[in-house]
């Protein structure tokens, strides 16, 4: 296994044999991704059942109201993300990425399972938003440091020319946990009759995250700590004392090119998993179940792919990835938006189908470049300053500025404008400041006297 520079084996590492290298970085993938999985099925599992927790925790008389009031919620919660990451984020650079990740899927499982046992609006009033508010808070806040821990783990453990196509998998677990989502959305639409799931049945998926959370701690308890923080930190002598300081003095230049990266694929893929299931029953007049239908489709379409992206990803580099993203953003999301104008599920399930194009392009790659921006000794709260004030503060206020474009002008391509403008700014940037991160060397600063890295000019 090598771990850094192409060719320069990891101590810790070396003497062991291949296959139990691959066995460890398949565990590895596995601990990291099932994080992402309970925080994108309780994302996944809001966003689809925003109007029955819109008619618990808000008053009626307003339904459209209520429901972007469920999804303020949601912005707001993100808005904490920032904070949450960078001290989370302190902590996985100074004690280790296993301990803190430990830490982190405890908090969420229950956190999420509160949910489902909070009291409603006609029993508490206005307590009930109140403390709706309050949880999501704290799930933005363990949530900002949760996603890129785990993809400093699985990047830390995967070989310099495997890093995407590894990391692809931890995107796939948040797609699988939204597939997930949407599916349970959709079975307890089914199972319960509308009075059951608005008086209690839309409890259940909340409360079933617990144990889903108990499965997680196993699998992360088994795991050792990375190679590659290992050896940056061994005997102690090199681990930073205040992290988040030096991140923000020595890497403020790929933090800023991050961000601007990556507010695009935000944009892109919630308004795909959480606003369009929605819209295509306000204003396109579906079903929800076929809404939620089309929309695991396309998701379940997409998964086997992103590792196929990752392969390409790793052989190409990430800036062509990235740019290629970028265009289809701005060319193909209006074509998707134009079939599902028809209205009917086959429109539905084909606009998802075109949406996912970009998506492709995207998702992992830009998943990967959270971790290999950053220098080992201030990964863990470098990526969760630079992933949380961008990527998570707009994944969580899409929605909600989704349904108010669309409530204000009247079409769902005022949400395409919103996108376009996100992607000409990542063009510019990924052209102009971003470096090559691919097989680069993890330990060294990629900004560092403005050195290219990689075998990628």
């Amino acid at each position: 296994m090598s771990i850094g520079v192409p060719g320069s084996p990891a101590p810790a590492a070396a003497a062991e044999p291949e296959q139990t290298t691959k066995k460890k970085i398949r565990r590895a993938v596995y601990a990291g991704g099932v994080g992402n999985f309970v925080e994108q099925f309780d994302y996944g599992l809001y966003g689809y059942m925003a109007p029955m927790l819109a008619s618990s925790f808000f008053p009626g008389g307003n339904s459209a109201a209520a429901v972007m009031s469920t999804y303020a919620v949601l912005a707001v919660a993100c808005v904490f993300r920032p904070l949450g990451g960078t001290l989370v984020g302190r902590w996985g650079d100074r004690v280790g990425r296993k301990k803190a990740l430990l830490w982190t899927i405890i908090m969420m499982g229950v956190s999420t399972a509160l949910i489902g046992a909070l009291p409603t609006y006609q029993q508490v009033g206005f307590l009930a938003p109140l403390l709706l508010v309050v949880i999501r808070t704290f799930q933005g806040m363990i949530s900002g440091g949760e996603y890129v821990g785990a993809v400093a783990f699985i990047v830390e453990w995967a070989r310099p020319n495997q890093r995407a196509y590894y990391t692809s998998y931890a995107s796939n677990s948040c797609f699988l946990g939204i597939l997930c989502g949407a599916g349970v959305a959709a079975l307890t639409s089914a199972v319960f009759d509308p009075a059951q799931l608005e008086s209690w049945g839309w409890r259940i998926p909340f409360l079933a995250v617990l144990p889903l959370s108990a499965v997680g701690l196993w699998l992360r308890s088994r795991i050792e700590e990375t190679p590659e923080f290992m050896r940056e930190t061994e005997g102690g002598t090199k681990i930073v004392k205040a992290p988040v300081r030096e991140a923000l003095r020595e890497q403020w230049r790929p933090i800023l090119v991050f961000c601007g990266a990556s507010i695009m694929l935000a944009i892109l893929s919630y308004t795909w998993v959480t606003y369009y299931p929605e819209y295509l029953v306000s204003e396109l007049g579906l079903t929800r179940s076929q809404a939620l239908l089309s929309n695991l489709i396309s998701v379940a379409v997409l998964m086997p792919l992103l590792p196929l992206a990752g392969r390409l990803s790793d052989r190409i580099g990430r800036k062509p990835m990235l740019i290629t993203g970028a265009l289809a953003c701005i060319v193909l999301v209006p074509v998707a938006f134009a079939i599902g104008e028809q209205g009917s599920f086959a429109s539905a399930v084909w606009s998802q189908l075109v949406y996912i194009i970009p998506e492709f392009f995207l998702t992992g790659i830009v998943t990967t470049c959270s971790a290999e921006l950053f220098a080992t000794r201030t990964r863990f709260s470098a990526s969760a300053i630079a992933y949380n004030s961008s990527f998570s503060v707009f994944m969580g206020v899409t929605p909600f500025v989704a349904a108010l474009l669309v409530s204000t002008f009247g079409t769902i391509y005022a949400v395409w404008a919103y996108l376009a403008v996100a992607a000409v700014l990542a063009l510019v940037v990924i052209t102009v400041f971003m470096k090559e991160t691919y097989r680069s060397d993890l330990g060294a600063d990629k900004f560092a006297k403005e050195e290219l890295v990689g075998s990628g000019r």
